[in-house]
């Protein structure tokens, strides 16, 4: 960039978010439909980190790790959903630069906790069915404990790292993001500065982080497949597979719109496509995966009959 247009560059203070649609009429019904995919979301998640803690027999590394997928679920959609319901009732637009710094921050964060998270818990149900024998010396309370500490970790440092190279862009033609967040691909576009780091640091992510972790689930649900095949009684056969094709469902749910928007070519990138997919991803799948859980297994049906049999 020719110095002159750096020294001409003024230093944004804020954005406008443009949200989900510019309608009127929609502003209310989509208000309405969030709040209550956000109520739903708060809700079933509470449930799931309730039961899976007030019932002894829950307090294994699978379900540790689904409760630890409930609290990143909840803190996820904290960060994005609120503002968007401002946006919807109120019409207000705008976000300070450090809020929207702070909300990709975290987001980002979360959003990276939750593929450890998921490739975890694929490789806790690869022990549990494919290894039955040596499970609690694979998967025991401490193994379990390290890799929540160490996904938290690994995932902020990570958001960090991203945060510090998009706080180094200049936004000097336009300050107005096609989204309903701080999302990433909208502020490249936005910066009219080189975006050659934070592209670099996709590919970086995508390769050193995204791609293994989807591998590691893959080679997991391959293996475990094919031994539930090798079980002779068909009641054997369908009480693995429902341990198994809940996690299933969710990581499909997760990974397909994410790798929609991330892993396509930058020319048939939608900005329309974008925001849906993002919706899938930031906000359905919190909403859903605590039902998923929770219609696929007894355990935490039990669990929380339990609950509300000691409260009512």
């Amino acid at each position: 960039m020719d110095p002159m247009d750096v020294e001409n560059m003024t230093m944004v203070r804020e954005f406008i978010i443009l949200g989900l649609s510019d309608n009127p009429k929609l502003q209310v019904p989509l208000f309405l439909v969030f709040l209550l995919i956000y109520l739903i979301t708060l809700l079933g998640n509470l449930v799931i980190i309730t039961v899976t803690c007030a019932d002894p027999r829950l307090h294994t590394p699978m379900y540790s790790f689904l409760s630890n997928l409930s609290l990143t679920d909840i803190c996820c959609t904290c960060t994005i959903t609120p503002k968007l319901l401002r946006i919807f009732i109120t019409g207000d637009k705008t976000i300070s630069y450090v809020g929207c710094m702070v909300q990709f921050y975290f987001f980002m964060g979360f959003a990276c906790f939750e593929i450890f998270l998921l490739t975890a818990m694929a490789y806790n149900r690869y022990a549990a069915v494919c290894d039955p024998l040596h499970y609690s010396l694979i998967m025991n309370q401490r193994v379990c404990v390290l890799l929540v500490a160490a996904s938290w970790i690994t995932s902020f440092f990570n958001s960090m790292t991203f945060t510090a190279f998009i706080i180094r862009l200049s936004f000097c033609d336009s300050n107005v993001i096609d989204h309903y967040f701080c999302e990433l691909i909208p502020l490249l576009k936005l910066s009219c500065t080189d975006t050659a780091g934070p592209e670099n640091i996709i590919i970086i992510d995508a390769t050193l982080i995204a791609l293994p972790a989807f591998l590691v689930t893959l080679i997991s649900y391959i293996y475990i497949i094919s031994a539930i095949l090798r079980i002779r009684s068909a009641e054997g056969k369908r009480k693995a597979f429902s341990t198994c094709s809940s996690h299933l469902t969710v990581v499909s749910v997760y990974y397909l719109p994410a790798f929609c928007i991330y892993l396509r070519p930058n020319s048939t990138y939608s900005q329309e496509q974008g925001k849906i997919l993002s919706v899938l991803y930031t906000t359905v799948t919190p909403m859903l995966n605590p039902v998923i859980y929770s219609l696929r297994n007894q355990e935490v049906k039990n669990a929380w009959r339990k609950v509300l049999g000691k409260q009512f």
